[in-house]
């Protein structure tokens, strides 16, 4: 869709601890858990499950060159992928079941016979997930190929967090150089193990060379490496750049406050080293970073409100989700190509009787779903943390309304947990969890949780609000404290009636921007037709856009991973992006990641299959 103008807006400044997640995602990209996910053990002889449950198998324009089902592969094992001198790199996640964890070798010298060569495991209870890189660097201290990782952690007593680096100049054989280096403090204090990080990048500089990884334990995510030796690598800065540009923020809409960073890229542009990184909240932001020690702001956008794909697509008018993910610019750096990631097709929000403001809250991910139109309602009856060892979850009470919701606090025990001591209980309508204190907590937080009655997240403000203390709330001494009950209330008391509402806001979709200094213009939005319909927000899988490679030949073309809506190619015409090929498998397809390579002249696309694994192919469209 086209727009022809946006709003600048007056930016405001916002203090967020730590790495959460949208207050509009229903289950986001990586909601949090409190603990290990449970597989089921479900499983069938179809690829991606049964023959409902996705979109139908379809192809435009896409020749499938191979596909190469990795080793130990279930749903859900395979994140991102990179590509460099004749390999892949995939990364097995560890968040489904913490096994196998680490990243797939693959050669594809020949692009229709790929070979799997190599497998670099993990860190026992860490695994990786966004940000598979290799690249050459040529310092005094190292002259070799190299491939950088993540760590998060599925086992919290033995994982690691930080980068890691391996010796990838022979691929069938990686040598490690460094495992869990990063930033080993926590709001100034130390820790035995490096704060986990969700992405890393790497650049060469010449006689140096740099890493950026986002810190998912402190608001200060934007943290640079110095790995000129990769086997001493060690950190020299770490920025809030919310805090730093506060130009980056939106005075409005008032959902957007849950700004940190999730993705980035450097690019040499005009002799600059410029970094691009992408705000959950904020949107997309260039930074020059030709010196580490000093970033200088060059330019960002704004989401525009309201929603403007959802506005043409469907005639709903809501206001925008923010979740900026990751972000590319174009061969010829004329555009900047965004990709917004939403697993919550139907946003939620609520008010109190007693206050009309409204307030964000995310959906539980394996929980009874609100639908567009649905709402919800009961009176707030306070449970504690409701984990095994703490004072028995009380019977639901009778109330005025005649139904009550269980306010539960988060900490200690699984949300899975928390929901199943108030189904045991009895007589509750639903449950909502509340944020603890701590520099990860307090603010909006999505939940992977499983029970029978619907369950919702907020933030620890809002949970205080429930009861009338919303004015004893303090944020800063939250971001500080380490406990979860709310101070003046006990078990069994009854609050407030709590009202929520769904409505459908669609799918993450894709933005093209004009490259410029400041504000960047939006030129134009883009999404798959199902992730708009109603219809086809549960049922089909994950019809979000994840990620957008552009083409190294064409300053016109990328390429994108769907998820559930496969793999899709668009061309930049008259500033606006128009789809012209796709490819979704028989079964279905749900990919995560997509890399452009080159070999003998030819532009290929490797994609990485969540429950599959590497999937190479070549564009045959105009």
């Amino acid at each position: 869709m086209k727009i022809s103008s946006l709003k600048r807006r007056t930016s405001i400044l916002l203090m967020v601890g730590g790495l959460v997640l949208s207050t509009s995602a229903l289950a986001s990209a990586h909601p949090d858990h409190d603990g290990a996910i449970t597989d089921d053990g479900a499983h069938d002889t179809h690829q991606h499950g049964d023959n409902t449950g996705h979109l139908p198998a379809t192809n435009e324009n896409v020749d499938l060159v191979s596909k190469l089902r990795l080793k130990n592969v279930e749903p859900g094992k395979i994140a991102d992928v990179g590509v460099f001198n004749d390999h892949a790199y995939l990364a097995a996640w560890g968040s489904e079941t913490c096994k196998y964890n680490g990243v797939h070798v693959v050669d594809i010298k020949d692009p229709a016979a790929p070979k799997e060569v190599a497998f670099i495991q993990a860190k026992e209870g860490s695994y990786p997930g966004e940000g598979i890189q290799t690249l050459h660097i040529d310092t005094p201290a190292f002259n070799g190929d190299i491939l950088v990782s993540n760590n998060e952690k599925c086992k919290d007593k033995t994982g690691v967090g930080g980068m890691n680096i391996y010796d990838v100049t022979n691929p069938g054989h990686p040598t490690p150089l460094a495992e869990g280096v990063g930033d080993f403090t926590v709001s100034g204090q130390g820790k035995k193990s490096a704060n986990q990080i969700h992405s890393v990048f790497a650049w060469d500089a010449g006689d140096k060379a740099y890493a950026v990884i986002v810190d998912n334990d402190e608001g200060t995510d934007v943290d640079i490496m110095d790995i000129t030796n990769p086997k001493k690598a060690k950190l020299i800065a770490e920025y809030d750049l919310d805090q730093r540009f506060p130009q980056i923020l939106q005075s409005a809409p008032a959902n957007l406050t849950e700004v940190f960073l999730h993705d980035m890229i450097v690019k040499e542009i005009g002799g600059k080293q410029v970094m691009l990184l992408s705000y959950w909240d904020a949107g997309y932001v260039q930074v020059d970073m030709s010196d580490p020690l000093n970033p200088v702001y060059i330019g960002d956008t704004d989401f525009a409100n309201p929603d403007p794909q959802l506005a043409e697509s469907t005639g709903k008018i809501e206001k925008p989700e923010g979740n900026g993910h990751q972000a590319e610019y174009t061969l010829d750096n004329d555009y900047v190509i965004g990709a917004d990631e939403d697993f919550a097709p139907n946003g939620t929000e609520g008010h109190t009787d007693d206050d009309s403001t409204l307030f964000q809250v995310s959906q539980g991910s394996g929980t009874p779903q609100l639908q567009d139109g649905d709402t919800f309602s009961g009176d707030a009856v306070y449970v504690g943390q409701a984990c095994t060892g703490d004072a028995a979850v009380p019977a639901a009470p009778t109330t005025t309304s005649g139904t009550q919701v269980a306010i539960v606090m988060r900490g200690v025990c699984t949300f899975t947990e928390k929901v199943a001591s108030v189904e045991a209980a009895g007589g509750y309508e639903g449950v909502i969890v509340a944020n603890r204190e701590g520099s990860d907590g307090c603010s909006a937080f999505g939940m992977s949780v499983e029970g029978s009655i619907p369950s919702f997240s907020v933030d620890r403000r809002t949970g205080f609000g429930f009861f009338d203390k919303e004015g004893s709330y303090d944020n800063a001494a939250c971001l500080a404290g380490a406990t979860s009950a709310i101070p003046g209330v006990s078990l069994g008391d009854v609050g407030d009636l709590v009202s929520l509402r769904a409505f459908f806001d669609g799918w993450g979709y894709v933005h093209l921007y004009d490259n410029s200094a400041g504000k960047m213009a939006e030129l134009d939005t883009y999404a798959i037709p199902e992730a708009m319909d109603p219809d086809k927000a549960q049922g089909f899988g994950d019809l979000s856009v994840h990620e957008v490679a552009t083409s190294h030949e064409r300053a016109d073309l990328a390429y994108f991973s769907y998820y559930s809506g496969g793999f899709r190619v668009a061309k930049i015409v008259a500033d606006e992006l128009v789809e012209t090929g796709r490819y979704i498998d028989e079964g279905g397809s749900n990919f995560w990641g997509v890399q452009v390579f080159e070999h003998d002249g030819v532009e290929y696309v490797a994609a990485s299959d969540r429950d599959y694994g590497l999937y190479i192919f070549r564009y045959t469209g105009d």
